[in-house]
């Protein structure tokens, strides 16, 4: 009976916690924050309710968590940084922005995570810090300068535009990932290429 063998298998802490995190990733991604009970997220998890106050504390802590993951982009170290034109380098900044975007992410990058529990300060933190890494990055990859709080603004000030492309292809569909790519190519190469150097 191999398939009840791998049933019963113990699951590690890590396997474990980030079992729960992938589900209350899918549902908070549905509904909002205070529409998702406990019993649902252990439920989905296919854990005892115990275990999310053992690995999170309570439902806000998983939550900000599940903000925290879905509002931070992958490292840039997992892209190496490319060369060629600029035209090239702002293609390939916003071909690693969209590639990093799942279903989840893109409702808490576009309406989940602001609305998740109202005016939250935490909540308002992490996707603070989020926006001005991913400006951070951003600037890395076009050969920008990290360091200059201007340029960080304007390529943040780029990460609003960004968040409504990406609910107008992935929430609304009003857009193909293909039009979503040229629109923000488009637009980043125009803030490279013509506004940062005139700050």
């Amino acid at each position: 009976m191999p398939g009840a063998v791998a049933r019963r298998q113990r699951l590690s802490p890590d396997q474990r916690r980030e079992l729960i995190l992938a589900a209350a990733e899918r549902l908070f991604a549905e509904r909002p924050y205070v529409e998702v009970s406990t019993t649902e997220l252990a439920a989905a998890a296919g854990v005892a309710r115990g275990l999310l106050n053992h690995y999170f504390g309570d439902k806000r802590a998983l939550y900000l968590e599940v903000v925290r993951r879905a509002a931070l982009l992958p490292t840039i170290e997992d892209v190496p940084l490319p060369v060629g034109s600029l035209e090239e380098r702002v293609d390939a900044a916003v071909h690693w922005f969209l590639g990093s975007i799942t279903p989840e992410r893109a409702s808490f990058l576009t309406i989940g995570a602001a609305e998740g529990v109202g005016d939250d300060a935490e909540v308002r933190s992490i996707l603070a810090r989020a926006h001005d890494l991913a400006a951070g990055r951003v600037l890395e990859l076009v050969g920008g300068d990290p360091e200059d709080p201007a340029a960080r603004a304007c390529v943040r000030a780029f990460g609003e535009l960004a968040r409504g492309v990406i609910r107008e292809w992935s929430r609304s569909g009003t857009l193909t990932r293909e039009q979503a790519h040229r629109l923000l190519r488009e637009s980043l190469l125009t803030i490279v290429q013509d506004v940062l150097p005139a700050l």
